[in-house]
């Protein structure tokens, strides 16, 4: 409406600009929005703070050092095989019996038996120096020193060689393959050229089986040495039997004593 008199007003041609938004503008559901957000991002950041020690760093697998193997002149396997030589081993006659005498020296204790499952027997574990190492071609084995020839070890295996035709039967058999075994032992345990006299030619106290003790002569640098050896071979329930070989050299005759010991327990499990 027009008043008389009075110009008319004239509307302006555009809306002036809306002043900005202040915080207390903002939707409170927005501020909680970004608040959750900041939030989460800030416990994130934390653990990843707090815990970032604990996260393992990438390392190289430890070495395994390997465990030497008894030197021969075959490849060694878990059950050895004997040795072909150019000059054949002569061994002495084999007594038909003999008693083992009380070697020399001081018996280690016994702290166990090795149970060797493999091969089905057991025997003595002997306290230190004696110690149970990886040692091939023999399944277990008790050593002292470096693996050196001549060896001082006492380790279980099969017979080394064929099985039999038949099973033996009679401690006559028994005796032939367990001379057949020392045999094996000449030309894988000690240097070239030893030779043998028989201590001990027996059974075994307890199941089948035969034991020969044995003294080995041999010569290192030019020099006579001297080693005491034991071995048994055992039924077990198959066509070849186990064998226990036990041999100690001059340097450990200290140890002597133990020979008696082994071939008093070995038997059958």
């Amino acid at each position: 409406m027009q008043y008389p008199g009075r110009p008319a007003e004239r509307l302006p041609e555009s809306l002036p600009p809306k002043p900005p938004r202040g915080i207390g503008d903002i939707p409170i559901r927005v501020v909680y929005l970004v608040g959750a957000i900041i939030g989460t991002v800030a416990a994130v950041a934390l653990i990843f703070i707090l815990f970032s020690g604990d996260v393992p760093t990438n390392r190289q697998a430890e070495p395994v050092v390997p465990v030497a193997p008894v030197p021969t002149s075959a490849v060694p396997t878990a059950s050895p095989t004997p040795t072909v030589t150019e000059t054949p081993i002569v061994l002495p006659p084999v007594p038909a019996s003999k008693a083992y005498a009380t070697l020399s020296g001081t018996a280690s204790a016994v702290t166990g038996l090795i149970t060797d499952k493999t091969n089905g027997i057991s025997y003595p574990r002997l306290a230190a120096p004696w110690k149970a190492r990886s040692y091939p071609p023999f399944t277990i084995a008790q050593r002292i020193g470096e693996v050196k020839m001549p060896f001082t070890v006492i380790g279980s295996a099969m017979y080394p060689g064929e099985s039999p035709a038949k099973k033996p039967s009679s401690d006559a058999d028994y005796r032939k393959i367990a001379t057949e075994a020392v045999r094996w032992t000449i030309s894988t345990q000690y240097p070239k050229g030893a030779t043998i006299s028989w201590t001990a030619s027996r059974k075994l106290p307890l199941g089948k089986g035969w034991t020969l003790g044995y003294k080995v002569t041999y010569l290192v640098d030019g020099k006579k040495q001297t080693a005491q050896a034991m071995l048994s071979v055992v039924e077990v329930g198959k066509t070849k039997p186990a064998m226990l070989l036990a041999s100690i050299p001059e340097a450990n005759k200290a140890r002597w004593r133990d020979l008696n010991t082994l071939a008093q327990q070995v038997r059958p499990l």
